[in-house]
């Protein structure tokens, strides 16, 4: 007995030793394998940051205009040139002035000529021009001249450009009055950025005239009982020319938004009434690569730079004729153009991103829709948000793109004195009716003479504003409308005295149709002047592309690997699977598979809990892919910037490589802590199938999110889904009753299941948990018919939806 007893320990004992020989070999292979997969992973992360980095500094360092080459001179060399600027009028003088002159110095010509030589003059060298402002043109001059004691100080003068002042005498107050000032029409400048932005250059350009006469829009409200037809618009007729620069305004809900989407052919034409013209000519779909359109929110994406961001809408629309480089060329004019300079390599940013400026910000907006050089822009209150001086310099930029021969129409909400002065013509709106067309400078002039006058100084935009809302407070009321007031003896038609806002309303739509509606559709009459080669132009039927199919493909996909690879390995996501992996391996530790019992007890349930997790994760991951870029696929298809095929296959395989990183670093984690059946095959196998399920379950999360289009409701039917298909896998109900056993045949969880039990037990049993353990060869096909059939569905879902923009 004691023999048998001193074996038993000694079996004991061996069997204790080899289970913590097998925990330091699983650990250290856990260890190296981890350490590896990091290493490696880092490793070429750097590597294509560092590539990255060289690509963009040669890039930059190439593109930097041949300006600034003059701001890295050294002052040396400033001073050299203005001290000879100085002596060489001085040695003049003295030639060819008499006797007693000719050993002085001329006061009055030094000081012109350092005047000439001061940075900003039109009479220096223009290569100086543009050192100005950043160091308020301070200056030190050190010359043989005035060695005796007239020593040389400085001052600041933004105002006048000079720095300098001579002790012992002053420059006359006549003198003074001769000198150049520095102007912001010279050298315009970048107010947020404290550099200088050259002007938006004069490019050619399809000159398009728009007229629009009598438009109508009517919205079909759907109720519970019946449905309610709400007039939005209602008899609006203007025009513009290229050059000018048009200002739709009016309070909120008078349908300015609505006019400026229905003008850039962003509405549906059945709901529509009246004649849109382009160049005398319907709109055709050609147009969209001729239009560009700035809406109301700043639609970007976070993550991108702000050249990133310009550089893709480049290389997706601008034509096929062009470069790569060409392209890119583009891209870095219209940063410099816009004052981006400075800000070309900061994040977009978002809601909780840090990024650019609100003024950077819609300046991007603008250049992603003036790189194609439109020859029609609208805007749709470009100015909300920003302060009185960054809203100033966008509208000041609008009007030089209009200099430059485009169309410009934009929206505007309460803009200042400043501003309004700035538009060619203006529409006021009120109610969807219009209540003033014609040019901007002359608005107060009309209303004046239909009685109509503000009786205290104020922003002529406010004076009309309240008009359009029928608040006629320190406005004189006319007499005209005083008389039908008395005449109708209402009490509901009167406010303390005072016409009501439907009364003053219906009194400027009156006066507009009687006095000013008939003389400008007349004009409208008038032929254009361009000949018709340009107006047949305007209407080819054929769509441009600025790319090909695979161009378009490619380009989205280096987009989306930019801007979701800041999601995908963030803390939270890398922290949830790592924690996941771990509790299962502490769990399942080192779980007994020798013989078919334990593997139903013990094995099986961790296989199943994997089929469940990476189905259930990948679902909820991407059922917010599509609702959550319905605004930039709006934006984008309306103008046409790639096809809706190739964005959808990019934005699906652009997950891909992302997705299947953790669930590497998963399995990798769980497989060898709880100890699955080691093998190289097996191992890749199991990690294949994984992969496979994740890609299927994708596909059901594209397709109800795609379906939906809402988060909540697509988030409540995929907890459905999900729910019915884990109950269904195989797991919990051994035996499903015939008219619901289909659903196993649409589970991902099921045929995941199945294959993870036939890797891990092949050759071991012939079934089990009611289970064959075959090929997996259907498991297989199933899994592969969901990959496609989910995505073929979703893209469905995305054809037959209407954009927002009506694209």
């Amino acid at each position: 007995m004691q023999q048998q007893q001193q074996q038993q320990q000694q079996q004991h004992c061996i069997i204790q030793t080899l289970q913590f020989s097998t925990f330091l070999f699983s650990a250290s292979h856990l260890f190296f394998s981890l350490f590896f997969f990091f290493f490696f992973f880092f490793f070429f992360y750097s590597i294509c940051f560092f590539a990255q980095y060289i690509k963009k500094c040669s890039f930059v360092q190439m593109e930097r205009p041949n300006s600034s080459s003059g701001i890295m001179r050294t002052k040396s060399d400033q001073l050299a040139e203005t001290a000879a600027a100085m002596r060489s009028p001085t040695s003049s003088e003295a030639t060819t002035g008499g006797g007693d002159s000719g050993g002085t110095i001329s006061r009055k010509s030094s000081r012109r000529n350092i005047l000439a030589a001061s940075p900003g003059r039109g009479g220096g060298n223009s290569k100086n021009t543009h050192i100005r402002k950043s160091r308020s043109a301070q200056m030190k001059l050190e010359l043989d001249e005035v060695s005796s004691g007239a020593a040389l100080s400085r001052a600041s003068s933004a105002s006048l450009g000079l720095s300098f002042s001579f002790t012992g005498f002053t420059v006359p107050p006549d003198e003074i009055a001769d000198f150049k000032p520095f102007s912001d029409d010279d050298t315009p400048d970048d107010l947020e950025a404290g550099m200088r932005k050259p002007k938006i250059q004069a490019e050619p350009t399809l000159p398009i005239y728009l007229k629009f006469t009598d438009v109508t829009y009517k919205l079909i409200l759907k109720g519970m009982r019946s449905n309610v037809e709400k007039e939005i618009l209602s008899g609006i007729t203007g025009s513009v020319n290229p050059g000018e620069v048009l200002a739709l305004m009016g309070p909120s809900g008078s349908g300015k938004t609505t006019l400026l989407n229905l003008l850039g052919g962003r509405l549906s034409q059945p709901a529509a009434g009246g004649s849109v013209t382009y160049n005398d000519q319907p709109y055709s779909k050609s147009l969209k690569s001729k239009i560009g359109f700035v809406t109301q929110d700043d639609v970007l994406f976070p993550h991108l730079t702000v050249r990133e961001t310009l550089a893709y809408a480049a290389q997706l629309r601008l034509p096929k004729t062009l470069t790569k480089q060409q392209k890119e060329k583009r891209a870095m004019d219209v940063i410099y153009e816009l004052g981006l300079e400075r800000c070309q390599d900061t994040m977009i940013g978002g809601s909780f991103v840090r990024g650019v400026s609100g003024g950077e910000r819609k300046r991007v907006c603008i250049g992603n829709e003036i790189i194609i050089n439109p020859s029609l822009l609208f805007l749709d209150e470009p100015t909300s948000g920003l302060d009185s001086t960054t809203a100033l310099k966008i509208v000041q930029m609008l009007h030089d793109i209009a200099e430059a021969g485009k169309t410009v129409i934009t929206t505007i909400h309460q803009p200042s004195s400043r501003l309004f002065h700035k538009f060619d013509k203006l529409i006021l709106l009120g109610k969807g009716n219009l209540l003033y067309f014609g040019k901007a400078s002359e608005a107060l002039v009309y209303f004046s003479s239909i009685g109509c006058s503000p009786l205290i100084a104020m922003n002529p935009a406010e004076f009309l504003l309240d008009l359009a809302n029928g608040n006629i407070n320190d406005v004189s009321i006319p007499s005209e409308l005083e008389d039908r007031v008395q005449m109708e003896n209402s009490e509901t038609e009167t406010r303390n005295g005072k016409p009501s806002p439907a009364a003053v309303h219906e009194y400027l739509v009156e006066a507009y149709e009687t006095r000013v509606a008939d003389q400008e559709k007349k004009k409208l009459m008038v032929p254009i002047p361009i000949d018709e080669e340009l107006k047949l132009k305007v209407c080819n039927p054929k769509r441009e592309w600025g790319a090909s199919w695979w161009e378009q493909y490619s380009i989205l996909f280096r987009r989306g690997l930019k801007e979701r690879r800041h999601d995908y390995f963030s803390w939270l996501r890398v922290t949830q699977v790592t924690a996941t992996a771990t509790i299962l391996g502490l769990l399942w530790w080192q779980s007994e598979s020798s013989n078919p019992r334990s593997l139903q007890d013990q094995q099986a349930g961790l296989l199943f809990f994997i089929a469940v997790f990476w189905g259930f994760f990948p679902v909820f991951t991407a059922i917010f892919t599509f609702p959550q870029e319905r605004a930039m696929l709006s934006k984008e298809r309306a103008a046409d910037m790639y096809r809706l095929s190739a964005y959808f296959v990019a934005r699906t395989t652009s997950d891909l490589p992302l997705d299947l990183i953790l669930p590497v670093l998963f399995i990798i984690i769980v497989y060898f802590m709880a100890g699955l059946r080691m093998g190289a095959g097996s191992f890749f196998l199991t990690m294949l199938t994984v992969f496979l399920c994740i890609v299927a379950a994708q596909g059901l999360g594209l397709a109800i999110g795609a379906t939906l289009m809402d988060l909540k409701r697509a988030t409540t039917l995929a907890s459905v889904t999900v729910m019915t298909f884990m109950l269904a896998g195989g797991y919990f109900v051994k035996k499903v009753p015939i008219f619901i056993s289909w659903i196993r045949y649409i589970s991902f969880n099921y045929h995941t299941y199945k294959l993870l039990l036939k890797v891990q037990y092949e050759d071991i049993t012939p079934n089990i948990n009611g289970m064959k353990i075959d090929s997996g060869l259907e498991e297989v096909s199933a899994l592969v018919a969901m990959v496609f059939g989910y995505r073929l569905l979703a893209y469905i879902s995305l054809r037959r939806m209407k954009l927002q923009t009506g694209a």
